[in-house]
């Protein structure tokens, strides 16, 4: 008999093998029920005292975490302590007790719902997975509202087994992940969820393949049957062959072998063949993310997204509340990394109720990001201090986001020099020196590269949008995705002329678009002469690895050869003939 195959996305990496387990989901209180009149108060306390004990648990459960030295795990749970503080979720669920009269479950679940489904619209992945985050801290509270504690489901329902479990459920919440016994749990697989939620990125902190996103064929599983996750190829086998099993037990092996050779690369310069040395870095959205990419092995940032911080709450964060950030994801790798910080890059598709966006028909082509920023000049010179002020504590660059002209870095390099002024005055110590660049993600921007680069101190080269503005295709439609290959030769001579421009000002280029991290893409780039590579943590070692078996002496050449082929299928089919490494 045939094995089931289902398929999903590849959360985190790995081999699992064992019996399947059933997560039963948790009922959550349909519908809006009302407390008589005159007992709003009454209801109030009772919430109040829910929010209070869940804060006490997820206390807990931060202190655990950082005993047991898991820090990723544990800043999960302090942003879920800074949400029971959020005006816009719990503010907002203690004001329909209060002139609505709802009972306090409805009205969590109500006020929860609402900013999740609001995250959940959102065009960027990594702040749509935050959706996951505010109904986790929800159904926290209406547990305490009913006198419960937290399920033990997760821990207890693969208890007394003889071989390790493969959890099955709707969705898993960071809470129900962080607390994962791996000796117990081999892997997990969901019907629902994305890559980038808190959920996979703490499976992959811990190393449980995870396959998410797999839809209602994940509910049809029945519990006991034998079962492998292949968490790379993103796919699950039910009632495998012997010959299936076997196939993967080596498959297992071998992962761990190469785990121990991409040790090697741990703490390792990152340096080619023939001794060329280049940069790798990671792309992260927060202070956790800076953590887990240092112990992932990045020697830097490339790309910090300080959008979170602005994202989930009805007003703007302070200059404090950025510069703490800034300055804990410096520590995270010490004095002399780099850390680059993109300025705000928030548009018209993003609902910012302290900001009041107006509705778009085109948010990509719209108000957005640094255009926003050179308009609201209050708004901007927050965040440039709070990053100035964190650049004394280390190697921080400012960049700025969807820069069209040199009228707009102008304009930004001149409320920049303000910031500096204003903190002179005030006596406040900041990196005097600190660089300041643009990310060249608009096409007339990577056609002016060589007027940007007499004027900049870098480039970073973000491909997802020089993508989808070069080939005029929305990288969100999936009808579209043949127009969103980086391979496309256009978008490869953009990249070559923004390289080629700011090397002869002698200026460094990155990138921190995904094609940064694509094996196919690395040779291309490394015979480009990009000097820094910013991706995801996970991509890391595995970049480091492959570079140091790579000669860029004889990428020049096919650097060169792919710009006059003709689409991306022949550049792809030309680099795998030529680059016999990519195969080992």
């Amino acid at each position: 008999m045939m094995a089931t195959e289902m398929k999903g996305i590849a959360a985190s990496e790995g081999y699992a093998i064992g019996r399947a387990v059933i997560l039963r989901e948790e009922t959550i209180p349909q519908g809006v029920t009302y407390v008589e009149a005159g007992e709003e108060q009454a209801e109030l306390s009772r919430f109040d005292a829910a929010v209070a004990a869940a804060s006490g648990e997820l206390q807990e459960l931060f202190e655990k975490m950082k005993a047991d030295g898991r820090e990723n795990e544990a800043e999960i749970f302090e942003a879920h302590l800074m949400l029971l503080e959020d005006e816009e979720l719990i503010g907002a669920a203690q004001e329909r007790i209060r002139s609505q009269r709802y009972k306090a479950e409805a009205a969590m679940n109500e006020s929860g719902e609402e900013v999740a489904v609001m995250l959940a619209a959102l065009d960027d992945e990594y702040l749509r997975e935050r959706a996951a985050d505010v109904r986790d801290v929800s159904r926290r509270v209406i547990r305490k509202l009913g006198n419960g504690s937290e399920s033990e489901a997760v821990q207890t329902s693969a208890a007394g087994s003889t071989e390790k479990s493969i959890l099955f459920a709707v969705d898993l919440t960071p809470s129900d992940t962080a607390q994962l016994d791996p000796s117990v749990i081999g892997g997990f697989v969901t019907a629902a969820g994305g890559r980038t939620s808190h959920s996979a990125i703490i499976a992959r902190s811990v190393g449980i393949p995870a396959i998410v996103g797999v839809g209602d064929a994940a509910l049809q599983i029945e519990d006991g049957q034998l079962v492998i996750v292949d968490g790379t190829a993103g796919i699950v086998l039910v009632e495998p062959e012997a010959e299936e099993l076997a196939r993967y037990q080596s498959l297992q092996q071998h992962a761990v072998n190469q785990r121990a050779e991409l040790d090697q690369f741990r703490g390792k310069p990152s340096v080619s063949a023939d001794g060329h040395q280049v940069e790798l870095v990671a792309n992260i959205g927060s202070v956790q993310d800076a953590r887990q990419a240092q112990e992932r092995g990045a020697e830097g940032v490339g790309l910090f997204r300080t959008e979170f911080l602005y994202m989930g709450r009805p007003d703007l964060p302070t200059e404090d509340e950025q510069f703490t950030a800034y300055k804990e994801a410096a520590e995270a790798f010490g004095q002399d990394a780099p850390i680059v910080i993109r300025t705000m890059d928030i548009g018209g598709d993003k609902e910012l109720p302290s900001l009041q966006l107006e509705k778009e028909d085109n948010p990509f082509l719209g108000y957005r990001a640094i255009r926003i920023c050179l308009d609201r000049p209050d708004l901007f010179k927050t965040q440039l201090r709070a990053v100035l002020r964190a650049s004394a504590f280390g190697n921080l660059k400012i960049m700025f986001p969807m820069i069209a002209t040199l009228g707009e870095w102008r304009a930004a390099k001149a409320l920049l020099e303000q910031a500096k002024e204003e903190l002179k005055n005030e006596n406040i110590a900041f990196n005097e020196q600190i660089e300041a660049g643009i990310m060249i993600e608009i096409p007339a921007a990577a056609q002016m590269a060589d007027r940007f680069a007499r004027e900049v101190d870098f480039f970073s080269i973000g491909t997802n949008d020089l993508v989808q503005y070069t080939m005029a295709a929305d990288r969100m439609n999936p009808k579209l995705g043949y127009l969103s290959d980086p391979l496309h030769p256009p978008v490869l001579r953009l990249i070559h002329q923004v390289i080629r421009a700011a090397h002869q000002e002698n200026k460094w280029v990155g990138m921190c678009g995904e094609m940064a991290g694509t094996p196919i893409a690395l040779p291309i780039l490394l015979g480009m002469g990009l000097d820094e590579f910013s991706m995801s943590a996970s991509a890391v070692l595995p970049a480091r690895a492959f570079l140091s078996r790579l000669d860029r002496s004889k990428l020049a050449a096919l650097a060169e050869a792919v710009l006059d082929m003709d689409d991306a299928e022949a550049v792809r089919t030309y680099v795998e003939l030529q680059v016999p490494e990519l195969k080992a």
